[in-house]
């Protein structure tokens, strides 16, 4: 008997990032890319990162971002931004919801942290 595909496609990944865990967690649904990046082990913040079709240059889109749970802080708008606008484009413009948890979100960690993220592409 084949194996089914899965109704969600995912895949995680862990990596130390200047000495400290982090885990990956990346899922495929239907209408968004759903990003897990914790070096806390616990889900965390949760931002929505969509495309802004009132963007004139589809090539280039503007992107917003909307803390949904959590703490609503300018670095979180940043650090949200930087992680999923890659993630988003990549998909076509689809919504990235984004689950951020992090010790240290220096712009080293996230350049690295990136690079964790598209070791678990499912778009």
């Amino acid at each position: 008997m084949p194996t089914a595909e899965p109704i969600i496609r995912s895949k995680q990944a862990e990596k130390e990032i200047n000495g400290i865990p982090t885990q990956v967690v990346c899922s495929d649904f239907s209408n968004y890319i759903f990003v897990v990046l914790t070096q806390y082990g616990k889900l965390g913040t949760l931002i929505s990162v969509t495309a802004d079709s009132r963007s004139n240059d589809i090539s280039s889109p503007m992107f917003t971002t909307k803390v949904l749970l959590g703490k609503d802080e300018p670095l979180t708008h940043v650090c949200a931004k930087n992680l999923a606008m890659f993630v988003s484009q990549e998909a076509g413009n689809r919504p990235v919801l984004l689950g951020l948890a992090l010790k240290d979100s220096s712009l080293d960690s996230i350049k690295h942290m990136k690079e964790i993220i598209k070791t678990c592409q499912v778009w």
